[in-house]
């Protein structure tokens, strides 16, 4: 099995204030659509902004409850912790690693192939 190389590549968001509790909100970094959520319990999570879905959508609207949320247009309940989606449905999305500094922004980390 090749072995891939990659480089971790840390972009800032902005601000946590742009990004409210108990909503997503899409951002784009280094080409790649993420979506972002603020859980009403202060934790951030970075997904791919795409339904495991075949017929796909997006997912920086959808619906979140706790640490989980609700695809708008499939209903498929996704873990924000692991991007799993849950029983009955099947599928998965890309989580990223985010974080919030000691100055209140936001930070998102991309694993980019070499």
């Amino acid at each position: 099995m090749p072995t891939i190389t990659t480089k971790t590549t840390v972009v800032p968001l902005g601000p946590i204030e742009q990004f409210p509790a108990g909503f997503g909100r899409e951002v784009l970094a280094a080409g790649c659509r993420i979506a972002v959520f603020r859980t009403t319990d202060g934790g951030l999570y970075a997904l791919e902004n795409r339904t495991p879905h075949p017929k796909g959508g997006t997912l920086a609207e959808a619906i979140v409850s706790g640490h989980f949320i609700y695809c708008p247009i499939r209903d498929l309940k996704i873990s924000l912790e692991t991007g799993l989606v849950q029983a009955p449905d099947k599928g998965e999305v890309w989580k990223f690693e985010i974080r919030e500094t000691k100055d209140g922004n936001v930070e998102l980390a991309l694993a980019i192939a070499l």
